[in-house]
This record gives structure tokens, sequence and C-alpha cells, in this order.
């Protein structure tokens, strides 16, 4: 795929198989392309038994239950019910409002750094229903996310972001990167901020509904139900999407605004979720930006990491302007598990083992974050 500009409206049409969206579907995207400010009213409809089934089998198999202790196949092959009797049922269940949303099951994984990253199992047929109301939603919300964002959306990769980053710094005036996380963003989300976001564009109150019924279902943990007053499940389908519909309220339409009324000279955005670089020309503009960034985040219950947000100098004179300072090498920074850092001639860059595909050349070396996989 051609690159793009990194301001360059970019579209897509999600579906579940890699099919044509539903006629139904198809008017629903093509209104929200087409307006705006539409409010959708009429979408639990779209919920049929054919987008459940749809649904069940794009699930990944073989994956740890959740507080149902179902898993796949067993949701298939089942000696009283069979998947279609099973799909019709949370059909009706969903449709009369009797579908009740499990807590999600506390797993613990390790970390680089030797510590555990929290995820959260959700029951099977959550899961079904959740992956079922993204699809829906996609239709509306592809329409509205930015082309710099790039974590979890279909037909959109981490190499695609890398690319845009590559294209931005090396096509832009980029003198100066801000490298920023944001703290905890699945476990901090407000949950009255979601659905005030939510209904800017879904008025129909039962999707509504399923939304607040899958943020309030809490979590278990070894057998312990606790209540969410913040958050969204981490490793839930849903997630995905509500994180990306509330950083596009609190994040993309924001720096839009930003770069075209407050700075003075080029920016360059890529945001791949919670994980975001944001290239300046100008070094005040960064500052300024950083400061104001971080007073929008705490408007929205969020902040940054503040060991994993760095403000460098980044451009082929970095290491000449720094010398004279005594400030040694020039820095570099890792996006998307990738080293960043400025090299002014060509050169060989290695892929990352087990990836199918190359990393684009560049001008910007690409590493393997551990371990550097560059050829010197």
């Amino acid at each position: 795929m051609q690159t793009k500009e990194n301001d360059v409206e970019y579209h897509t049409q999600p579906t579940l198989s890699g099919e044509r969206v539903s006629e139904g579907l198809d008017g629903v995207r093509r209104m929200a392309h087409a307006r705006k400010r539409e409010r959708f009213t009429a979408l639990l409809h779209h919920l049929t038994i054919d987008l459940l089934r749809e649904s069940y089998y794009a699930l990944k198999r073989g994956v740890a239950s959740g507080v149902d202790v179902v898993n796949w196949r067993e949701y298939e092959h089942n000696y009283e019910h069979n998947l279609e009797e099973r799909l019709a049922s949370l059909h009706e269940r969903v449709h009369g409002g009797t579908y009740r949303a499990h807590p999600s099951r506390r797993v613990y994984i390790p970390k680089a750094d030797g510590r555990q990253r929290p995820l959260s199992i959700a029951a099977l047929e959550d899961k079904i229903v959740q992956l079922a109301v993204a699809h829906i939603l996609n239709q509306i919300y592809e329409a509205d996310f930015r082309d710099f964002s790039y974590g979890f959306r279909p037909g959109r990769s981490r190499y695609q972001a890398l690319d845009a980053l590559r294209v931005g710094i090396t096509r832009k005036r980029v003198n100066w990167i801000l490298d920023a996380d944001i703290r905890g963003l699945f476990d901090h989300m407000s949950h009255e901020w979601t659905m005030k976001f939510m209904a800017h564009r879904i008025a129909d109150n039962r999707i509504l509904r399923l939304i607040q019924k899958w943020l309030k279902a809490g979590v278990s943990e070894e057998g312990e139900w606790s209540e969410a007053k913040a958050g969204t499940p981490q490793g839930a389908v849903i997630s995905a999407l509500l994180a990306n519909v509330y950083l596009h309220y609190v994040f993309d339409l924001w720096i839009e605004v930003w770069r075209q009324k407050a700075a003075s000279g080029d920016v360059v955005v890529v945001r791949y979720a919670d994980d975001l670089v944001v290239g300046f020309q100008h070094r005040n503009d960064a500052e300024r930006f950083l400061g104001e960034f971080r007073e929008r985040l705490a408007c929205f219950a969020l902040e940054l990491h503040p060991e994993k947000t760095r403000l460098i100098e980044f451009s082929r004179f970095a290491r000449l302007n720094r010398r004279p300072r005594g400030e040694g090498k020039a820095e570099s920074f890792t996006f998307l598990g990738y080293t960043h850092y400025w090299r002014s001639r060509g050169g060989t860059v290695e892929k990352c083992p087990n990836e199918r595909h190359a990393l684009p050349p560049s001008l910007i070396r690409l590493a393997a974050d551990p371990p550097l996989l560059v050829r010197r």
C-alpha cells in the first residue's frame, strides 16, 4: 500500500471475514461519511443471528475461558444445545433486554521488566456480542477516526504506523520528538466521559446500555468480584474500540486544532492506541504542547507516564548541536517496539525475527528492542 501523507484522510471498510458488509450496514457507513453530525438511532437491529455467527467464527480458538468456563469448541459442540440454538437464544436475550454481561476474569502475564500486566478475559457470549457490536460501530467510527490513528483499527497495522512516522519525519521539518505514553489508559478511562463521547454519534439507547453493562460488569479475581468504577477491561473485544473513541475526542480532534491554531511550525502526529509520537519543527512548540497536553489529559482522568514520556532533539543536526553543550551523542526513542535514531546515510535494515513482513526502508534505522537487530 502506498504511504499516505501524515495529515491525509484514509478510509477503510472493515468487515469480520473480509467480505462485503450487509446492505444495511453499508448504508450506515455511507451516512456516517456524508453526515458528520448524524446521531444513529436504530443500530441494534443490525445485530442479527448471521452477524453473531460470523462473530463467533472470527474469535480465536484455544484461548482461556472466562468466568463462564466455556471455551470456543464447547460452545459449538454441546450435548444439550447446538450452535444455532445457542445463537438464537443469545440474539433473543440481547434484543429482549435480558442479556446480562459477565464480569471479566482477571489474569496476569509477565512483562519484560519483571512486573505483571493485568488482562481481563471475557465470557464467550460477551466476546461474541462485543465483536458484533464493534463491527456495527466501526461502520460509523471509521468515518470519524483520523488518519494518524492506527491502533486497533481494521485494515491497519503497526507497520503502517511506523511507515507514516518515517514519512512525516523525513518530509516535514521535524527537529524535536515527543515520545508519549498515556499511563494506564484502559484502567483510568472515565465511564461518564466514555458514555458522553459515545453519545456524540450513537443515539440508540439499546446499544448504549450494552456498553454500560460491559463497563460496569466488574472483575472476578480468584472468585472475588470487584466493582469497576473506572476503566474498561484490557483484553476485552469492545475495549479497543472504546479506547479509540475516548482518545479520538480527548487527543485526536484536539491536536488537529492545536497544530492549526497554536503551532508556529510543522507538527507530525502518529498514534497507536495509547502510545503516540508527536514531531515538532520548533522547540518552543514542543514544550508548550507538552504542558498543555498534560492539562488536557487531566481533564479526562488521564496522565502521561513520567518514565515513558520524553522530549528529545531529533534531527540530522542533533549530534552537532549537542556537542558544544557537552550533551553527548544524539538521543533515540522507541515506538512500537522499534528503536529510532537519526542517521545521515542510507543503510540496510533487518526485520524482526518471526515477522511476516519486512519493514519499509528508511533514513531512520528501525531495530527490534530488545535485541537490536541493525547492521552497523
